[in-house]
């Protein structure tokens, strides 16, 4: 590889360098330096916060078509470069190249599809009970908005989070996950090649806790959109409230597959090994839990470890390769001790459970994909997010025990069913406590016309993506108007 490049926060439309840097190496392979960045510090956020601030009017002004094109632009741009950022993404994150150039390609159709919404922001225009009252409703930005981005997506989730936000007339300081920066300063740098106006568009990347509360207590921030952990949104909710800010947070999952009776086996065990291992499991969408109904249980558990020993696990450039490296160190001693506890708890390893060693495996952070079962209700395999290649398996007595032992826990992102029963499948949809539900499907992979988000501890605030997205970064004002 060539020698790394230094990468500048954006701030007032000029790439500012700071006195600190930090670097980002490929988890697969951590003698593969992908970047160093500059680090960002709370004067950083205060100067990007003052030049949004100022940024604001101008911006906001312009005709919701006119901010569309901008963003047409942004796409157009990323497009021209899709294999480059896909191999970044791959380096960085350690995805799979197909993962990350379908992300890229997704976040490109994020631009367009929000561009496409500048044309046509919804408001309200209804009849007066008063003679000669015309009444409508229209929406408004915000101002400045934060967003907080995680490393797992790290172009799709800034994608689905500043398109929206810019074509409602907002200005933004993005504040990437440091894992994974790069993917999220394409887009940066192609805003900037698009022409959008200096300050409308900021970008300060370094330390969580430092960046994070010098964002939150920015003067001129009216809101701020988080997808992360549980413990750390709740700690921003908490200093946010203070200030009264709007805030949107996207946190975790423990999402159930439940596969019945007369589900078609093949396809249940290929969505459920798809849903907890692709993407090394590092999805808050993952398939983290499978509840399978007793009539079909040893069959399904039996096609399903043989289908886990098939995959392929190594170095996402390489062809062939299924499932790459968890993101860093920590995240590997995540996954190694949840599957200590799992042991410790009585569950039964039935494949995987090892840090993969020897050959390329030695400079990465590979684990191999790993199925416990006999796991029951109060195991912590079956409670907490895990966020790494583990896939606990759970039997039901039926349908309603599966509901039953589906809903018994703290989250309620995503959620799959796999059966031909059209009755149970419309059961399913009204009675699971989740905000994404799929039907023969992966609980993971969604697109991005329609809301996103969860119930109970996976989320808070209005939805994401789709024609919802708007609701969190608009605010409605009334007219009366008498002739």
């Amino acid at each position: 590889m060539s020698e790394a490049k230094t990468y500048s926060n954006y701030i007032n439309g000029e790439w500012v360098t700071a006195g600190r840097t930090f670097e980002v190496r490929n988890p697969a392979d951590t003698d593969d330096l992908v970047a160093v960045f500059s680090k960002g510090s709370p004067g950083d956020i205060a100067n990007a916060a003052a030049a949004a601030q100022e940024a604001f009017a101008g911006w906001a002004a312009l005709p919701g078509p006119a901010r569309g094109k901008y963003l047409f632009k942004i796409a157009d741009i990323l497009e021209s470069r899709l294999d480059q950022l896909g191999e970044e993404m791959t380096r960085e994150e350690g995805k799979t190249l197909p993962e990350a150039k379908g992300e890229t390609m997704r976040s490109i159709n994020i631009f367009r599809y929000f561009g496409s919404e500048g044309s046509r922001i919804p408001g309200h225009m209804v009849p007066s009970e008063r003679d000669r009252v015309f009444m409508y409703a229209f929406r408004k930005p915000l101002g400045v908005v934060g967003l907080i981005t995680p490393w797992n997506f790290p172009s799709a989730i800034p994608a689905w989070k500043l398109a929206p936000a810019m074509v409602a007339g907002n200005t933004v300081i993005m504040k990437p996950a440091s894992a994974s920066p790069l993917s999220a300063w394409r887009i940066i740098e192609a805003c900037h090649e698009a022409g959008v106006p200096k300050g409308v568009v900021n970008f300060v990347a370094g330390s969580g806790g430092e960046l994070g509360d010098a964002l939150v207590n920015a003067a001129p921030l009216k809101a701020v959109s988080f997808t992360g952990s549980c413990e750390i949104g709740n700690q921003l909710h908490e200093k946010a409230s203070k200030r009264r800010l709007r805030i949107q947070l996207e946190m975790g999952g423990k999402n159930p597959t439940i596969v019945l009776n007369d589900a078609i086996l093949g396809k249940a065990v290929g969505n459920t090994v798809n849903a907890a291992f692709f993407s090394t499991g590092q999805k808050c969408t993952a398939t983290s839990r499978v509840i399978v109904e007793d009539g079909i249980y040893d069959e399904f558990v039996a096609a399903l470890i043989e289908a886990t020993r098939k995959l392929k696990v190594g170095n996402g450039l390489e062809a062939g390769v299924q499932i790459g490296p968890a993101i860093d160190q920590a995240q590997l001693e995540t996954d190694l001790g949840y599957i200590e506890v799992a042991r410790n708890e009585g569950a039964q390893l039935e494949c995987g459970g090892n840090r993969l060693t020897g050959g390329g495996y030695d400079k990465g952070y590979f684990v191999e994909p790993t199925v416990f079962t006999g796991v029951t209700e109060n195991m912590r395999i079956a409670q907490e997010e895990v966020f790494g290649p583990v896939l606990a398996v759970m039997r039901a007595k039926d349908y309603d025990d599966a509901i039953r032992i589906a809903n018994n826990i703290a989250f309620g992102l995503s959620a799959s069913i796999q059966t031909q029963d059209v009755s149970r499948i419309l059961e399913y949809a009204s009675q699971i406590e989740a905000g994404l539900v799929t039907v023969n499907l992966p609980s993971a992979g969604v697109e991005y016309q329609l809301p996103f988000g969860g119930t109970k501890e996976s989320s808070f605030g209005p939805k994401e993506q789709g024609p919802a997205a708007l609701d969190f970064y608009t605010d409605y004002k009334t007219v009366y108007l008498g002739y």
